[in-house]
């Protein structure tokens, strides 16, 4: 069979030849077809390869009647419609990490230039004077570095600045201690201490609900003064107008951003920091979302993204699929209940238990059991979901779980005595472990079932506040209370308990969360032993 592939946004020549190469493809380079064209065409096509400037939308798909595969020559997948080409079974696939090298060398730029000076050295030379005193820097060699986020980006970091001489920290709740120790980085479990202690401080996370001003006044206050910044990562991990606000006080030494929230950033901010560099306050190096433009990145990327449409093509899987297609529609009628179920299951226990899962274990019982590694799949979606800024899915959660270090056990059997079906995950940390067991009663309504030892039927929907405490009478009576000063509704409430008078959990439905002083509240209760709030 000959494949049709065609390629409407420009990559590196590398990638182009990967494809034409192969004796079964066929390809149509057309970098700057116009959309109206590409519709009347689209139609044979069995794989697209865009950047961001193609839209493929519900239009496109209608017409691309033999499309297989789509291929984002990039991360960002804003301009694919991803329902829809899961609805129709086509992949999606993208390259993350391509230009992961690009991006490092950038941050070690901006480090470099606001602690040395460079880019104003070189200006005040090129005006023809020679203010050598003028340039006084900072060596990296026996600084700390702060890095957040330790995964591609943040390792090769770390890489380098030990190199230089410097002692790397790092926080990162969702890497393990082993990843760390090996790169001969602390790894910390409490962002406040490191920011306490660091010299400079490096962003490398994606951009998510957790991550998403992450760095604002509270913790630009706790920092040295004279400290430096650097975000080559995500515009929104640090919040702007406090960066501004900080830095106006002489605390911050230097700002280095290649990215911004909004992209292009507002003249406001921009003006704000350039006053301050004129004005002596901060030393300043900007660049606009440059991490990716290196040859070398390029080339990467257009190489990744042509081998993963060939194994999509060639029924092979490709590592980087961000849609969840099901060609077996029978299959996904009888588990896709299951499938929710096992992925709230994930997000659950990744906030139950805190701290990053150094090893999952995903048990599978009853009717359910030859589908153990969808399942497991699912589960793994629903733990790693939160720690990336590109989509995850039961397709490519195993390949980011095995990544990120995270050992996986499955065990499969038909016996259930007590429900048809049954899921149970429990997660190995640091601190210990932690379970949870579902069930979908009869064939529709999703119940966790039992959180650790304790039984419960707990709906997985929405806000939940769990909580471990003393059975002593009056506990719920003063939990009540305090979310009722806060004007926080209780929607459900379900128990469980080893006995009587011993230790018992509590789940409470909340139909909001809960503001983070009614949590403090709450764990300042005698009887209470541990308390979360987790979202669903």
């Amino acid at each position: 069979m000959t494949y049709k592939v065609i390629i409407t946004d420009p990559i590196a020549e590398e990638g182009i030849k990967i494809l034409q190469n192969d004796p079964e493809v066929e390809v149509d380079y057309r970098p700057e077809i116009p959309f109206e064209e590409l519709l009347e065409i689209i139609e044979p096509y069995h794989a697209i390869i865009t950047r961001s400037r193609t839209p493929v939308n519900k239009e496109l798909l209608e017409r691309a009647k033999n499309l297989k595969v789509v291929g984002r020559a990039g991360v960002g997948v804003d301009n694919v419609d991803l329902e829809e080409c899961s609805k129709r079974g086509i992949l999606v696939v993208n390259t993350p990490g391509a230009n992961t090298i690009g991006a490092t060398e950038l941050t070690m730029m901006h480090m470099l230039t606001i602690m040395r000076n460079g880019h104003k050295a070189h200006q005040s030379v090129a005006q023809g004077k020679w203010e050598r005193k003028k340039f006084m820097g900072e060596e990296l060699f026996g600084k700390k570095l702060g890095i957040i986020g330790l995964g591609n980006i943040g390792s090769q970091i770390a890489i380098r600045t030990k190199a230089f001489g410097m002692e790397v920290y790092a926080y990162d709740p969702y890497i393990p201690p082993e990843k760390a120790e090996r790169l001969g980085v602390k790894l910390v479990d409490n962002l406040d201490d490191m920011l306490r202690e660091i010299d400079v401080l490096t962003i490398h996370a994606p951009l998510t609900e957790e991550t998403l001003n992450m760095i604002s006044k509270r913790e630009l206050e706790l920092m040295k003064d004279g400290v430096y910044i650097v975000n080559c990562a995500r515009g929104g991990i640090i919040n702007q107008d406090d960066l501004v606000e900080v830095a106006k006080t002489g605390k911050i030494k230097g700002i280095a951003l290649d990215v911004f929230k909004p992209e292009p950033p507002p003249k406001e901010f921009i003006d704000a920091l350039l006053q301050l560099w004129e004005e002596g306050k901060i030393n300043l190096s900007l660049s606009p979302h440059i991490g990716a433009n290196t040859r070398e990145s390029q080339t990467n990327v257009a190489v990744m993204v042509a081998q993963q449409v060939l194994k999509a093509l060639k029924g092979e899987t490709p590592e980087h699929v961000v849609n969840a297609p099901f060609p077996d529609l029978s299959a996904l009628g009888l588990i896709k209940p299951v499938l929710d179920l096992a992925e709230k299951m994930g997000q659950f226990i990744v906030q139950w238990a805190g701290i990053h899962p150094r090893e999952v274990k995903v048990e599978v019982y009853g009717d359910i059991a030859e589908h153990v590694k969808p399942i497991t799949a699912a589960v793994l979606s629903g733990i790693l979901k939160e720690t990336v800024d590109y989509p995850v899915n039961i397709l490519n959660a195993p390949f980011i779980a095995r990544e990120k270090g995270i050992k996986v056990e499955e065990v499969a059997s038909e016996d259930s005595p007590d429900f048809k079906h049954l899921v149970k995950v429990t997660v190995y940390t640091d601190q210990g472990k932690r379970s949870v067991a579902g069930s979908v009663l009869e064939g529709y309504l999703p119940r966790f079932v039992q959180i650790d030892s304790f039984k419960v039927y707990v709906e997985p929907e929405g806000v939940l506040l769990v909580f471990e405490n003393r059975d002593i009478p009056g506990v719920i009576g003063k939990i009540g209370n305090i979310l009722g000063k806060f004007n926080i509704n209780i929607a459900g409430f379900k128990l469980g308990r080893e006995k009587r008078g011993g230790r018992a959990i509590g789940v409470l439905n909340l139909d909001e969360p809960a503001p983070e002083e009614a949590l403090e509240l709450l764990r300042q209760i005698p009887e209470i032993i541990s308390l979360k709030q987790i979202k669903l």
